[in-house]
């Protein structure tokens, strides 16, 4: 506890479950945490307020990600709340942790869901890292969230895979235009996880059992499972790893 005192965190997509884990983790280890919103407020708020219960300080931002502008609007927000915190200008740590899913195989994937997906996935953190990198200090740290999608073949959800796929580019070559300034360029790669997302999955027993199924653990993850993972990137310890892809799926589809 405490290794981030002193830091400021933005993660996107905080409002509910990886995000909101990820942002409460990182409270609880001393950052102030930038709590970002699409559409959700009361959520963010929620999360805010959770981490403020916890004797952490949060503040929420809301932009709609996947829109021209997004990330201008994004660190509008960000360097205005900073300054109405009394927080010192800058950011230590980024987390791209929004993200859109449609489910379809290739043969009825729309180019509307296939564009959106992109947008959000994809682009939106790319443009978030570029007007990041004026704000982040040198020594930094920027993780991105992937999925297991990445390293095993998923055809139902294709467009998804693609755009995780381009995260995980995105980190490899980020890292090493970035080492000279001291940045850590991560990606964590998540399974299962017990979330809003899952939810219609894990209403059943059978459902729940086939989820967990996929683990050598045969448990469905948690948001604290994925989050502890973010906060050892996020601190010193980390130091030396870069340009990597942190598989967090409980060993599924070993």
């Amino acid at each position: 506890m405490g290794d981030l005192k002193g830091k400021t965190a933005l993660v996107t997509g905080s409002s509910r479950g990886i995000g909101r884990g990820i942002a409460q983790r990182l409270a609880d280890d001393g950052a102030l945490v930038a709590v970002h919103y699409g559409t959700n407020e009361k959520a963010a708020k929620e999360t805010a307020e959770s981490i403020a219960g916890a004797g952490g300080q949060a503040f929420t931002i809301g932009a709609e990600l996947g829109v021209p502008g997004d990330a201008e609007a994004l660190f509008a927000a960000f360097d205005a709340e900073l300054a109405a915190h009394g927080a010192e200008p800058g950011l230590d740590i980024l987390v791209n942790n929004a993200a859109t899913r449609f489910s379809g195989r290739i043969d009825t994937a729309t180019e509307e869901e296939f564009d959106r997906t992109i947008a959000v996935n994809v682009k939106a953190p790319f443009f978030i890292i570029q007007h990041g990198l004026r704000r982040i200090r040198d020594g930094g740290r920027i993780i991105n969230i992937s999925s297991a999608v990445t390293s095993t073949a998923h055809p139902s959800s294709i467009a998804y895979s693609v755009s995780k796929g381009g995260l995980d580019t995105l980190t490899l070559t980020l890292a090493k235009d970035l080492g000279e300034r001291g940045i850590t360029v991560n990606t964590i790669a998540p399974g299962w996880v017990e979330t809003h997302v899952t939810a219609a999955r894990t209403a059943t027993p059978e459902g729940r059992a086939a989820l967990a199924a996929y683990s050598v653990f045969n448990r469905i993850g948690r948001p604290a499972d994925i989050a502890d993972v973010a906060a050892f990137l996020a601190s010193d310890d980390s130091r030396w790893i870069t340009g990597q892809r942190i598989d967090v799926t409980g060993g599924s589809m070993l």
